[in-house]
């Protein structure tokens, strides 16, 4: 834009508003959240008209693209029993009735995360205690509310309520792991000075060593993302399913403030050990899967885990980074004082309200100085920090070391990672499988929000025909 008013220096190497419509148009793609539909000109006023919706033929819930796929998240999740479709689509009539926001949403979704996590009407008027199947996957539905609220709530009036949204998902997740048929196993794992989260949950039968799948999250994925997106259709086919948080996500991050790391095979590695050490694990069948960014995650690990027998990356993501619009990557240099400088004196003071929750919401998981902030209400003052950590991320040179069969995943209308997954799988030197969803069967956008037992059919046919079990020997004479 030239020279900063009232002064002989440039205003920096980038446009004011080049940058803050990158902030719309690219820091969504670091998750499950905000898409690139997002792109924002000044004031932040939405591209995309309304008519056009976030992609052809996605349900339209919220005429905002970012707000429409949490809802679509949300609505898809029925499918496995995560939540219901109606009162998903009356929290969405209450949430377009009081205006869009980040408050309405949160406040919204907020109260039916309390409303299911309370014992349901029963007829006649009668209270009490519900059935354990009742309270189970209430349990499970709430905690899907709770999430979604947690999604939104640093764009409210009360940021600091981060943590007690997230402790509340939390509590209902696990009353329903408890409630599971068997009781998922819960353990803590040791990671550095840290411990991991783990929830191990088997199929009912005999114990035996099984198959077992290692599913990563992404970077706001919580635990009930995992049910949908792996442990329901593991359990179906008789497989051991692991749900764990890392660095950057769930109880490290929410709780202990540890952000992410670079190096994820430092945390898969000790996962891995505990499940080797299980009587009812195939230690030669073990698969590791990532979803969102977890398909960054997931292939890093593999690279250097080989224990790993199977990997599945949904979606292929070799550098989030390069989700972030070239504008808002252009501000992040080798100086570090010149790149806050202009972050700090250059763009932050002209960040809509909307743009500066989308800031906190994205950085936050990658500074533990950036998350203190945005609880308090704040934009992080620090930006070269944690841009080092989403530019660590990379992984353009380590797949090539993969070793074990990998699933490369990929989406009609991917809004964060577009043309990633194929350039992953070019990389590939190990055996390797592509495969793209389609709007034909309405399977498209990021993860496939609106049918995720697709999803889990594709992903879970492979790892099958990929771990094969050995034949079962007939019984002599």
């Amino acid at each position: 834009m030239g020279n900063t008013p009232g002064s002989d220096r440039p205003s920096s190497a980038v446009s004011r508003r080049g940058a803050l419509a990158g902030l719309a148009a690219g820091v969504g793609a670091l998750a499950l959240g905000m898409p690139q539909a997002m792109a924002a000109g000044p004031g932040g006023a939405p591209h995309a008209r309304a008519e056009e919706g976030p992609a052809p033929g996605a349900m339209k819930l919220f005429a905002d693209p970012g707000f429409n796929f949490a809802g679509l998240l949300a609505l898809g999740a029925a499918g496995m029993r995560a939540s219901e479709v109606g009162e998903v689509l009356t929290a969405v009539n209450a949430v377009n009735a009081a205006g869009l926001s980040e408050q309405s949403y949160t406040d919204t979704f907020r109260e039916w995360g309390k409303r299911l996590g309370e014992a349901p009407p029963a007829p006649g008027g009668k209270g009490g205690k519900p059935a354990p199947e009742t309270e189970r996957f209430r349990a499970l539905r709430s905690s899907q509310y709770y999430a979604q609220a947690l999604f939104y709530v640093l764009g409210t009036s009360r940021p600091a309520d981060e943590k007690d949204v997230y402790l509340a998902a939390r509590g209902a997740w696990d009353t329903f792991a408890g409630l599971c048929r068997p009781a998922a196993v819960r353990a803590q794992v040791p990671y550095g000075v840290h411990r991991l989260p783990v929830w191990f949950f088997r199929p009912e039968g005999p114990e035996r060593r099984r198959r077992t799948v290692i599913l990563t999250n992404g970077s706001d994925g919580q635990n009930l993302d995992m049910w949908t997106y792996g442990v329901s259709a593991a359990l179906d086919r008789g497989w051991n399913a692991v749900v764990y948080d890392g660095p950057g996500q769930g109880e490290l991050l929410f709780v202990h403030e540890v952000p992410f790391t670079t190096r994820w095979e430092q945390v898969v590695t000790p996962v891995v050990d505990w499940l080797v050490r299980r009587p009812d694990v195939d230690p030669g069948r073990i698969a590791l899967t990532g979803l969102s960014m977890g398909g960054n995650l997931a292939p890093r690990a593999a690279a250097f885990e080989h224990r790993i027998a199977a990997v599945v990356a949904e979606p292929g993501c070799l550098s989030p980074w390069l989700g972030f619009d070239a504008e808002l990557r252009d501000i992040v240099t080798p100086d570090k004082a010149e790149t806050n400088r202009v972050w700090n004196e250059d763009v932050v003071p002209e960040l809509t309200p909307q743009l500066a929750f989308t800031v906190k919401k994205r950085f936050e998981i990658f500074s533990t100085e950036a998350l203190r902030q945005a609880r308090a209400g704040k934009v992080l003052t620090d930006l070269w920090t944690p841009a080092q950590v989403a530019i660590g991320l990379d992984i353009t040179d380590v797949v090539p070391r993969i070793k074990a069969p990998t699933l490369v995943l990929d989406y009609d209308d991917e809004q964060f990672y577009p043309g990633q997954p194929r350039k992953m799988f070019d990389l590939l030197r190990a055996p390797k499988e592509y495969f793209r969803f389609t709007r034909a069967t309405g399977a498209q956008l990021h993860c496939s929000p609106m049918a995720p037992q697709q999803h889990c059919e594709v992903v879970f046919d492979w790892l099958e025909r990929t771990l094969r079990e050995p034949a079962l020997q007939e019984p002599a004479g």
